[in-house]
């Protein structure tokens, strides 16, 4: 059990030490080659795995309604603390609501559950990001804007994804390996860019650093539960689903926080003592899981 924890943890962490030491010593500023991986190798990700992995619509739907549970639930369990502890309402809910379902999920899920997972981990991926752009900007004080969603390259290429699934679509066969040098950028360099940017961990408010640590899985375990029970999932898309909501704050949280002026301190610290505490939480749920 202990060499199959660490056969998934210790790539996925290894390379995101690597982004940190990356970052700590030669360069910090990653927003290119994060634009870059936002608009090109993720959307490539995206339109791969929904176009030409995934058998049928049936799975998408059942995965991305048990998504939408987990992401929405989690803020509501963390309302009564939020309200409770006297921690900003809109700084707390949105890092426990939206986790680190790319940079770290995708790797743990293909790692932790084969090749075969990574779909079910995509759909996450895409609820995740689109709930975020549409009631988290919401939430955080911006106009809700449709148009958003139509500009943002992984919308694009899930709906292109989701049409070819359901038309029988498929790309011409020459484009193929060119697609899939693509979408394997993407998950590398998610954990590069998540290791550069803990090299800015700021422990002033570390207190609520811990809460956000601790409520991000708690809540999303919870949820990602009530949502198998409802949903009667089969075994596989349960077990993603559980490691979906395990997973700890995502960093696009204090960009956010940052952009609406919404308590950015207190969101940097409970997104990087969070993605910190991973290193305990993950390998204890795949311990479950596994």
């Amino acid at each position: 059990m202990l060499a199959q924890i660490l056969d998934v943890t210790v790539p996925v962490f290894g390379v995101a030490l690597l982004g940190f030491v990356y970052g700590r010593f030669a360069h910090r500023d990653m927003a290119h080659a994060n634009h870059l991986n936002m608009v090109l190798f993720v959307p490539a990700l995206v339109f791969y795995v929904l176009s030409e992995k995934i058998p049928s619509v049936t799975g998408i739907v059942d995965m991305a309604i048990g998504a939408a549970i987990v992401v929405l639930g989690s803020g509501l369990l963390a309302l009564p603390f939020a309200r409770l502890l006297k921690v900003p309402d809109r700084a707390l809910l949105p890092t426990v609501m939206f986790n680190n379902c790319g940079n770290l999920g995708l790797p743990l899920a293909s790692l932790a559950f084969g090749e075969a997972s990574l779909p079910l981990a995509v759909i996450a991926f895409v609820v995740s990001v689109g709930l975020n752009f549409s009631f988290g900007t919401w939430y955080l004080g911006d106009r809700l804007n449709p148009l958003v969603l139509l500009r943002d390259p992984i919308f694009l290429a899930t709906a292109a994804g989701i049409g070819c699934n359901l038309l029988g679509l498929h790309a011409p066969r020459m484009l193929l390996p060119g697609l899939e040098m693509l979408a394997g950028v993407s998950v590398p360099l998610m954990l590069v860019a998540l290791g550069v940017r803990l090299v800015n961990m700021d422990l002033r408010h570390w207190r609520v650093g811990l809460l956000g640590a601790v409520l991000a899985p708690a809540t999303g375990i919870v949820s990602a539960a009530l949502a198998i029970w409802l949903l009667g999932l089969d075994t596989a898309a349960a077990k993603s689903l559980l490691l979906f909501g395990a997973l700890p704050p995502a960093v696009f949280n204090y960009l956010m926080a940052e952009k609406y002026h919404q308590h950015p301190d207190l969101v940097v610290s409970m997104v990087a003592i969070g993605n910190v505490f991973a290193l305990i939480s993950i390998p204890l749920v795949l311990a479950f899981l596994l």
